[in-house]
């Protein structure tokens, strides 16, 4: 086993899903719920955990997406769109978060000497490999991508998903988002909108992307098979399992349903400063 499978062996790693809370289920809530287990988890009040989550007709900012010469104007064409905006409580750029779009996290504490970053990364994209056996999947930064990154995974050329870290109180928390269904250029269009009306090609401080759609799919589209939210969630736990140990159903405890207050207060604040 590599290094990057060896930090995934846990005593036991809790299951949270909360993929199937409908249209209703507010973006916010679980950027807070992450920062409350990553902080139990952190304190040794909670075991290793993973965290499945969907939202609906969502496009989540980065704090440097707010820095935008015209940020209202961005924002007004998303939501005439038909889109929720929120502001993240971490870093990188735009996504797009709809009902095809599956975002797991891996939430460990960090021990000791401390977790390398590339060492989360390499973690979360063995998993996916071993959840796709016979597929060629690809970890470098996709060009004309929204969100682009040096782990951005992708088939063919084609991102697919991108990974991204949270670090909070000796808890790691690596986080992707899976465009497992529908079409992937569909998703990046809004965003490219976005980008050009909240830009309007002015000079900025923070490199922001040309996004291409075409350079963006699904996986069912690059694997040529049906595939839903729960196939996914399916192989994820069972490689999750074979590579990581075992595995048992779970919820927040009160320990993190009272920090998740906390958080929740602050991912709030975050985003009526960053719209004012």
């Amino acid at each position: 086993m590599d290094q990057s499978q060896e930090l995934l062996r846990r005593p036991v790693w809790r299951f949270i899903d909360h993929s199937a809370y409908g249209p209703g289920f507010n973006p916010i809530h679980s950027f807070a719920a992450d920062d409350a287990i990553t902080t139990a988890v952190g304190a040794g009040e909670s075991p290793a955990t993973a965290r499945a989550w969907v939202h609906h007709d969502t496009v989540v900012l980065g704090i440097q997406d707010t820095k935008l010469p015209f940020l209202k104007e961005g924002v007004q064409v998303l939501e005439d769109a038909g889109f929720r905006v929120i502001v993240r409580n971490s870093g990188g750029l735009a996504v797009m978060l709809d009902e095809g779009v599956l975002n797991l996290s891996l939430i460990m504490p960090d021990t000791e000497k401390g977790i390398d970053i590339d060492r989360g990364y390499e973690a979360m994209y063995a998993l996916i490999r071993r959840m796709f056996p016979g597929v060629t999947i690809d970890a470098y930064e996709i060009v004309g991508s929204y969100c682009p990154g040096s782990y951005d995974l992708s088939i063919g050329g084609k991102k697919f998903a991108g990974i991204s870290q949270r670090r909070l109180r000796k808890g790691v928390a690596v986080q992707i988002y899976l465009c497992v269904n529908g079409s992937g250029s569909d998703r990046a269009e809004p965003i490219r909108d976005f980008y050009e009306a909240a830009k309007k090609g002015e000079e900025t401080k923070w490199i922001y992307p040309d996004i291409q759609p075409d350079v963006m799919a699904s996986l069912a589209e690059l694997i040529g098979i049906n595939l839903t939210i729960q196939d996914v969630i399916v192989r994820f736990l069972q490689s999750l399992k074979e590579i990581g140990g075992p595995l048992e159903g779970g919820a927040m405890s009160s320990f993190e349903a009272a920090a998740f207050d906390g958080y929740l207060v602050r991912m709030i604040e975050r985003n009526e400063k960053a719209f004012k």
